[in-house]
């Protein structure tokens, strides 16, 4: 076992040291790009006193030094939310679109707003570095090939979307957090697993979308326990159990909306009261991105949006490309959802395992990585 790890380490160097130099490569062309011409978007000069008195930060100040100006200037866009959230709080309803983890995080540095800037930068490029070695290492668990799960951890480092993981963004922390989760729920440690999915809940709102992990495992594995062991009780045992995990997943995000709720709908005078509040479900979350931002099913396919298509359209070939591939390699398999599938097939799949056997089929895959290390060294 302990030479499986050292082989492993072989190339996780290499990770480490590619995303290092991305971020290095991305901040450097950051901060030339900063020098070079004036941000488009201005908000980062509009910062107005917090509205809670007991605040001891002082968002006016006038004297700063050089840096902590130079720094404050890169809170645009969505970093102006975070930056506010972790300052003040969440005073307006519309900073509730933004989720508490990432201000949570760089409020235990400093009061002060470059500071608070300077941790988020910090925090997120650690947290990419991260999470670049959770997708090389999940990558093994599923590939079970070092050498592709090398070459796609580099695209990873080298994204389109990098400068979001290098920004005062919620990406980065999302990232380390979806990856870590599932790396740990392919190799059952569930429970960690769990802990790590619910929390990229409370990072962005496409973290609840990790529960079809748990889900889709749930469903394989209750299906094989009735229709094929007979087993009535182990498959509601297993139902109940990848219930449970879901809502656990689900719980952060829910409850930082009843947060929400109790803030701006409880105590409220008649005329006061929002129309979200009013809701049979009173989903913050929703109306403010449809109120504020426009978002909704289809609607950002629009034609004034055709330019950012064509930005999008190198990555989305790809994406729709190698779906197609998968499909008409393994048509079985992709049309059954798994369902249609030998017994020998689920058990090269790490998310159709029982957790009995995921950890040791994960540790007999990387083993079969280091092997072929090995193998390639000695050639």
């Amino acid at each position: 076992m302990f030479q499986t790890k050292s082989n492993l380490d072989h190339h996780e160097p290499l990770v480490l040291k590619s995303a290092i130099y991305s971020r290095i490569l991305l901040i450097t062309l950051i901060i030339f790009f900063r020098i070079l011409a004036s941000p488009y978007d201005t908000s980062a000069s509009l910062n107005p006193p917090c509205l809670t008195a007991t605040t001891t930060t002082t968002p006016n100040e006038t004297h700063r030094s050089p840096i902590a100006s130079s720094i404050e200037n890169g809170i645009i866009w969505d970093s102006v939310y975070f930056i506010r959230a972790a300052e003040c709080g969440y005073e307006y309803e519309q900073s509730y679109a933004f989720l508490p983890l990432l201000p949570l995080f760089i409020s235990f540095f400093s009061p002060h707003r470059s500071l608070l800037a300077l941790s988020s930068y910090l925090i997120n490029n650690l947290a990419f570095v991260l999470a670049a070695l959770y997708f090389y290492r999940l990558s093994i668990a599923i590939l079970k090939d070092p050498e592709i799960a090398l070459r796609a951890t580099i695209l990873f480092c080298f994204n389109p979307a990098s400068i979001f993981y290098s920004s005062i963004y919620s990406e980065s922390l999302y990232a380390i957090l979806s990856l870590g989760g599932v790396y740990y729920f392919v190799s059952g440690r569930n429970n960690l697993a769990v802990l790590l999915l619910a929390l990229s809940g409370l990072a962005r709102s496409n973290g609840v979308l990790n529960a079809g992990y748990v889900c889709f495992q749930t469903m394989h594995r209750a299906y094989h326990a009735l229709f094929q062991n007979k087993n009535f009780t182990l498959a509601l045992q297993i139902i109940i159990v990848g219930a449970f995990r879901s809502a656990c997943i689900f719980a952060p995000f829910v409850a930082f909306q009843a947060y929400g709720y109790y803030n701006m709908c409880v105590g409220r005078f008649p005329d006061e009261i929002r129309p979200w509040c009013k809701a049979r479900v009173p989903l913050l979350y929703n109306y403010i991105q449809s109120h504020y931002w426009g978002v909704g099913f289809l609607r950002y396919f629009q034609l004034k949006q055709l330019p950012n298509f064509l930005l999008a359209s190198p990555i989305l070939s790809l994406a729709f490309f190698s779906i197609v591939h998968y499909a008409k390699s393994r048509p079985r398999i992709f049309f059954s959802l798994g369902f249609d599938t030998t017994i020998e097939e689920k058990s090269c799949d790490v998310m159709f395992l029982s957790e009995d056997l995921s950890r040791s089929k994960v540790a007999g895959s990387v083993e079969k990585s280091s092997v072929r290390i090995e193998g390639r060294g000695r050639m």
